[in-house]
């Protein structure tokens, strides 16, 4: 069995919450380009990972694109998953041939959603646009201008539009404006800057708790103390312990009580979510995306033998400056940090700011990721799962 490396990619509707997740795939020791190849690895991640590990553990209630080959679909592979919970899409290199335009066709029929993939309007495609879904736009394949072109073209055929490789928040509004309702790229991890005003960083407190928070020799009576003097962080340590989740046998009595039950690990955890979402009115996708990044780190802290509990900052505070809408310099300044996880985190320097340069190439599944896959650990897959699964749960609960 070859080793296969999973990534998913957010793909948000016009509120920014998320739709669905393209879900990504590379191999290890073999060329996923090559079309036998990628045709053996796209049966083997269907078999290994939507089906064995599950769909719900690796996009939640969300859809999943599924990139098929051609062989793929002329097998009629998509068959074997559920219509309602998968979204096949065809991409740009696949020869549309009578056979195949009958093959889409009958999956239509059959109730599964297409989407063409980087598409451009060309004769030989014009077919499957009567019965195909969503429309895949690279905007960076082609200039804004004719980008805009080709979506008045399709409106017409009244398909849902998907703008791909979306960068900026500029972007964002002027094809939402154009009449795309679904947007996948990184603009939502970037600082959204708003013209003639700039945000400050006024939030010093907030980081200082969370710095203070993820300390290694940090200790239960500091954290007591610190929930002790924020009245809603109080509140809602206590609704969460007392909720059915934990199901504990007596009602909380004190906060020093309920940091006891919690344990100081899952007690961190808790205190990052709620003081990150305290911190913005960004999307969700945005916290989840950073927690899972953190995890990650963390989970690979023995592979390269650093202190877990510092990759796990290290993490975290990398994408303070998409919550908060400001320079990540300016925000790393104000927190007491030492010198070293500064560099790590603004400049990728020593081995845990080289776990955190990983890690975002991992996020955004640059082409850079198959030079460096040598140095990831066997199970790299499987701790990114096991990321994703971490988060919801301790976001399911925590909030």
């Amino acid at each position: 069995m070859q080793e296969i490396l999973i990534g998913r990619q957010q793909i948000l509707d016009h509120n920014l919450d998320i739709f669905a997740y393209e879900i990504l795939f590379r191999g290890r020791n073999f060329d996923i380009s090559n079309p036998d190849d990628a045709h053996l690895a796209t049966n083997q991640v269907i078999s290994d990972t939507l089906l064995e590990i599950g769909l719900n553990n690796l996009v939640g209630s969300a859809k999943a694109f599924v990139n098929f080959t051609e062989q793929n679909l002329l097998d009629k592979t998509p068959l074997h998953l559920p219509k309602d919970r998968v979204v096949i899409e065809v991409l740009e290199g696949i020869n549309i041939t009578p056979e195949l335009v009958s093959t889409l066709k009958e999956f239509s029929n059959k109730g599964y959603t297409l989407a063409l993939d980087d598409f451009i309007l060309t004769p030989e495609w014009l077919p499957l646009l009567e019965f195909a879904d969503i429309i895949k736009l690279d905007i960076m394949q082609m200039p804004m201008k004719k980008t805009l072109a080709l979506i008045e073209q399709l409106k017409p055929y009244q398909l849902t539009l998907l703008a791909e490789k979306v960068e900026t928040h500029e972007e964002f509004q002027i094809l939402q404006q154009a009449g795309c309702s679904l947007f996948q790229g990184f603009f939502f991890k970037k600082p959204e800057t708003i013209q003639g005003k700039r945000k400050e960083v006024n939030q010093t407190g907030v980081m200082n708790l969370l710095a203070k928070v993820n300390q290694p020799d940090v200790s239960f009576n500091e954290i007591s103390h610190i929930i002790n003097h924020c009245p809603s962080l109080a509140y809602k340590l206590l609704h969460y312990i007392n909720s059915s989740f934990f199901a504990v046998p007596r009602r909380v009595e004190s906060i020093s009580h309920a940091v006891s039950l919690l344990g100081l690990n899952q007690l961190k955890q808790w205190i990052n979510i709620l003081t990150l979402s305290s911190m913005t009115e960004k999307p969700l996708v945005v916290i989840q995306s950073l927690m899972v990044r953190a995890k990650i780190c963390e989970l690979l802290a023995p592979h390269f033998s650093e202190k877990a509990e510092t990759l796990f900052m290290i993490g975290m505070f990398s994408g303070l400056d998409s919550l908060m809408d400001a320079p990540l310099d300016e925000i790393i300044a104000q927190l007491p940090l030492e010198k070293n996880i500064s560099d790590a985190i603004l400049h990728h320097s020593g081995t845990a700011g080289q776990v955190l340069a990983l890690v975002l190439d991992y996020e955004k599944w640059e082409n850079s990721l198959t030079e460096v896959q040598s140095s990831l650990p066997p199970n790299m897959s499987q701790l990114y799962l096991q990321s994703i699964e971490w988060t919801n749960q301790l976001l399911s609960n925590a909030t």
